[in-house]
């Protein structure tokens, strides 16, 4: 006789009111030390004083490199996904800006 497999338990993910609204952002930048990778999402704002270009950050992500990882084949997955049922996203024309 085999024995039963134990069910993969489902994931249930909750959000409060004000994570789930989320945050826009155009605009993010990346860093990494040897145990962390460090996402940082900013509004890019009109520049209003020349010379200097203001961006907020609105969240920032700290994450292990395997989490990082996993992040970036999903991300390409869902981009992958997204375009075949939209069509291709045109890639932005200033690095770092989307």
């Amino acid at each position: 006789m085999s024995e039963p497999q134990n069910p993969v338990p489902e994931l249930r993910i909750d959000l409060d009111r004000q994570t789930a609204s989320g945050h826009y952002a155009n605009f993010a930048v990346f860093s990494h030390q040897k145990n962390e990778f460090y996402l940082d999402f900013a509004l890019l704002q009109p520049q209003t004083d020349p010379g200097i270009v203001a961006a907020l950050v609105v969240s920032r992500i700290i994450t292990s490199p395997q989490h990082a990882k996993a992040l970036l084949h999903s991300l390409a997955e869902n981009i992958q996904r997204y375009e075949q049922t939209f069509g291709a996203i045109p890639e932005a024309t200033d690095p770092g800006r989307a």
